[in-house]
């Protein structure tokens, strides 16, 4: 089965989906292994794991796209991605789509911010018009070619507009083809109960650690009515920390071998991209000892 419709499925079944943010093909595995049902591919992470660069809009939509196929490549779920603003006006959205379904991913989201564009959880955001990113919706939702690749708009207007235009474009987006509404930088509780409540369609929730939202479990999100919750920074805020703290006492000490207990083995590193079934793979088709090449 395709992962689009292993996504629509997901859409349409009971419960929330939880996807936490992968920017690289490790931390895709390990979210899979774990019994996730999907995997985020987060910008912010992309940017700054993959490319050195902070989240400012500087990933290209080449740079993203390669990175998402390399993550599809090595997973079973469907891959959500993140696709900025579609990368430029209605050509490049067209062009945006049909790469990311190409790549294999199962949905990405598009948002209605103006160049220069940035994380959606900083100041100084800018948006486009509401009549540009419907444009923009509408020829994303004409350029794809699989029904079931699904298409979340995402919209960043709270921080700069204010609520009831925010809410306006959120129906006007609705109209356009929106699969799914990503309304960003929900300030408080009560934002995101009002959003669930004023809109009747699939929902997904940014869970942003020291980010501008509140960090609402996954329960209680599905009990307000939303249907997806993306962790885009949990495994990359963690690694920076973890990695950061290893790098000090090894430059303090000349050694690591005092933080063995939080590693782990290099075999069980191996395994958490699919060692063992490989290998399996391999023997399968081995030639026999003795036997002519």
């Amino acid at each position: 089965m395709r992962t689009t419709t292993k996504f629509r499925q997901l859409l349409k079944a009971p419960g929330i989906i939880q996807a936490p943010g992968a920017y690289d093909c490790l931390t895709a595995k390990i979210i899979e292994k774990a019994g996730f049902p999907a995997v985020y591919m987060t910008g912010a992470g992309t940017s700054v794991g993959q490319l050195g660069y902070p989240d400012l809009g500087l990933a290209s939509v080449t740079e993203m796209v390669q990175n998402a196929a390399r993550i599809t490549e090595i997973l079973d779920v469907p891959l959500i991605a993140d696709a900025d603003t579609g990368y430029g006006g209605i050509l490049n959205v067209r062009r945006t789509v049909r790469q990311y379904e190409r790549a294999g991913v199962a949905a990405i989201h598009i948002e209605d911010q103006d160049l220069p564009k940035r994380c959606g959880h900083l100041n100084d955001k800018k948006v486009i018009s509401t009549e540009d990113m419907v444009q923009k919706i509408k020829a994303a939702v004409d350029a794809r070619t699989d029904d079931d690749f699904t298409i979340i708009v995402r919209t960043d207007s709270i921080a700069v507009t204010g609520w009831d235009d925010a809410m306006h474009r959120c129906g006007e987006y609705i109209k356009a083809g929106a699969d799914a509404l990503f309304v960003e930088a929900l300030r408080t509780p009560e934002e995101v109960e009002r959003a669930a409540q004023n809109l009747d369609i699939p929902l997904l929730f940014n869970f942003v650690e020291t980010g501008k939202s509140p960090l609402l479990p996954a329960p209680e999100l599905e009990r307000l009515g939303f249907k997806i919750v993306i962790y885009p920074a949990s495994a990359l805020l963690s690694v920076t920390q973890v990695v950061g703290q290893v790098m000090a006492q090894l430059k303090e000490t000349g050694t690591t071998a005092h933080l063995l207990d939080g590693m782990v083995s290099l075999e069980d590193c191996f395994e958490a991209v699919g060692l063992s079934a490989m290998l399996a793979e391999d023997a399968r088709f081995a030639i026999g000892e003795g036997a002519t090449r």
